[in-house]
């Protein structure tokens, strides 16, 4: 008599869709850049720099700081890196701005901006050109945390216009690639250009099987 045949062990794996968190993370980078280049600018007065201080905490913080985690469950490195650093450069610039006015320059603060800009040359260098929309979003908030932490260090108002000017061009180019990424998100097919390299861009059109997602 032949022995059983034991049964057969099948392990399944399954898949939790994510959404982006790609437009979360930049429509929270726009709001927090464009309320500190209109104090940058002069659009709002130095007295109402804690209400700039707010947006920063209860604001950009929070919300690129879920940004970043969700990146990193979607396995975005690059991404969730980025946002967890931009997260902890607006609580660190909310807390000494909330402070009030100092005599001076704030050379600590510039000094931390400095560093932080360049930290991000870190995720831009992991995202190369996969992702070029992004890639330039974070570059842009490089050079603005580069521009204001020189004029932290050395209180000439031309690094404060520059700040305020390239913070407005964040803003827009933040505001295009949330609306790009979430667009293709949900329609599952590329609406505006985020420029993909052509493999990545043509997996992105045929779209994907049910609980997967293509790379943020």
């Amino acid at each position: 008599m032949a022995a059983p045949t034991p049964p057969r062990h099948v392990t399944a794996t399954v898949v939790r869709p994510l959404g982006t968190p790609v437009p979360l993370g930049f429509l929270a980078l726009a709001g927090g850049a464009f309320v500190t280049a209109g104090l940058q600018l002069g659009w709002a007065p130095p007295t109402e720099r804690h209400a700039v201080a707010a947006v920063m905490i209860t604001f950009a913080f929070p919300l690129q700081l879920l940004a970043s985690v969700l990146g990193f469950r979607a396995r975005d490195t690059a991404f969730g890196t980025a946002m967890a650093i931009l997260a902890g450069s607006w609580l660190v610039q909310g807390a000494l701005l909330s402070t009030g006015p100092v005599p001076g320059t704030r050379h600590v603060l510039g000094l931390f901006l400095l560093v932080i800009a360049v930290s991000l040359l870190v995720p831009i260098a992991a995202a190369g050109t996969d992702k070029i929309a992004a890639t330039a979003v974070i570059a842009c908030a490089a050079m603005r945390l580069c521009a204001a932490g020189l004029h932290e260090l050395t209180g000439a108002p031309g690094w404060e216009d520059a700040a305020g000017v390239i913070g407005l061009i964040l803003t827009a180019a933040a505001l295009y690639a949330a609306a790009a990424f979430a667009l293709e998100d949900t329609r599952h097919r590329p609406v505006l250009p985020v420029g993909r390299p052509g493999p990545r861009a043509d997996a992105v059109r045929r779209g994907t099987e049910p609980g997967e997602r293509p790379e943020l």
